[in-house]
């Protein structure tokens, strides 16, 4: 089980998202914008940011690398469907952070995170 911080601005994706993590036993805090999960990041400790790239206020990139700056330890990956953003060497997005692209099965997302989870 890990501990999770999720941050998805469509609600619908995000409460997929949510209930497909915790009904593999994670424990899931969500927000609908990179500030948000930013603030709590600041506060909390989490095993893993899964993060949407496109977001309002702050983009998933941004939001990854603050907290990558606030906790070098924390898993990274970005769930997106501009995958090509994400591995940009000039985005500055954490060197190890995984991408998983859109569209993809929830069985797929849980998966992921196993994976990178045991890794």
């Amino acid at each position: 089980m890990a501990k999770i911080l999720l941050a998805e601005d469509d609600e619908d994706m995000r409460r997929f998202l949510v209930k497909a993590l915790q009904n593999a036993g994670h424990d899931v805090i969500s927000f609908g914008e990179g500030m948000s999960a930013y603030e709590r990041v600041k506060h909390e400790t989490f095993e893993l940011l899964l993060t949407d790239i496109v977001m309002p206020e702050m983009d998933g990139i941004e939001l990854a690398r603050r907290a990558a700056e606030l906790d070098p330890g924390m898993k990274i990956m970005f769930i997106t469907g501009f995958a090509a953003v994400a591995l940009n060497p000039d985005n500055e997005a954490p060197k190890d952070a995984k991408v998983l692209s859109k569209p993809f099965h929830l069985r797929d997302l849980v998966n992921e995170v196993e994976r990178l989870m045991a890794a």
